[in-house]
């Protein structure tokens, strides 16, 4: 007798993601089960998820890495595959997905990313907390854990590790330079908070040194010369964003 192709869940955690949920989740007719998180959702959030079949978890969590551990918590599939809402998966990732969960030879894949500002792909120059050219999204289930941050939680993967998966993972990363500046103010207050929560904001000289050390990584490093002025803003927002994240812990007020 043939043995079942492995299950697959598609987890999603979602705060007030109507105008972009619907074409995410176009992309995931490959997927066995689809877990929709909704954080804080006040919006058509839930009940556009459950138009795609979707099983909703509805809540409300200020740390990131618990509202993704509750995704994954939730779900029934073997195997796992995280997705944000921002995102869209190619027919050649989607192909290799389910390739890869068949063949069952390992237990996690790093998925590359390509990452668009507005219509503009940017290849070149992300890193250093402000941007990843690829992530462990598919893994089997107990395989990853996230850790209790605001911002970047920290992430523990177990069993044997995969080659990176063809095709990518589209993400539209933010729709002009406003937004990069907006997300780097929401990013930084959340890194604010996790600083102040830990007991160990840092020091100013510290922060300032990696001021220097991040914007080498990403603009020379890894390449984002190539992209001219972006490529330049990248590395420097990247560059700005534990010391923005450390005077906030310093001087605002919770």
């Amino acid at each position: 007798m043939t043995e079942p192709m492995p299950r697959i869940s598609v987890v999603l955690c979602a705060h007030n993601e109507e105008a972009r949920l619907a074409a995410c989740l176009e992309k995931v007719s490959f997927a066995d089960e689809i877990v929709v998180v909704c954080d804080k959702c006040t919006d058509r959030t839930e009940e556009i998820a459950k138009e795609f079949g979707a099983k909703t978890v509805v809540g409300s969590w200020d740390i990131e890495g618990h509202r993704r551990n509750k995704g994954i918590e939730e779900a029934t599939g073997e195997w796992i595959f995280e997705l944000d809402a921002d995102e869209h998966i190619n027919e050649a990732l989607a192909a290799s997905i389910r390739e890869a969960v068949n063949s069952g030879t390992y237990d996690r894949y790093l998925i590359p990313v390509e990452n668009y500002v507005g219509e503009r792909l940017v290849r070149y120059g992300w890193g250093a907390s402000f941007g990843t050219s690829a992530v462990w999204r598919l893994f089997r289930k107990g395989c990853k854990v996230w850790g209790p941050q605001r911002v970047h939680p920290a992430v523990k993967m177990t069993g044997r590790q995969g080659p990176k998966l063809e095709g990518a993972l589209v993400h539209f990363v933010d729709r002009n330079i406003s937004d990069m500046i907006r997300r780097l103010d929401s990013y930084s207050s959340a890194r604010a908070a996790d600083l102040r929560a830990s007991g160990n904001i840092g020091t100013f000289a510290h922060n300032f040194r990696r001021i220097f050390s991040r914007f080498w990584r990403c603009f020379v490093s890894r390449k984002g010369y190539k992209e001219g002025g972006m490529g330049f803003l990248i590395a420097l927002f990247a560059a700005l964003f534990p010391m923005l994240s450390y005077l906030k812990a310093r001087y605002d007020d919770e």
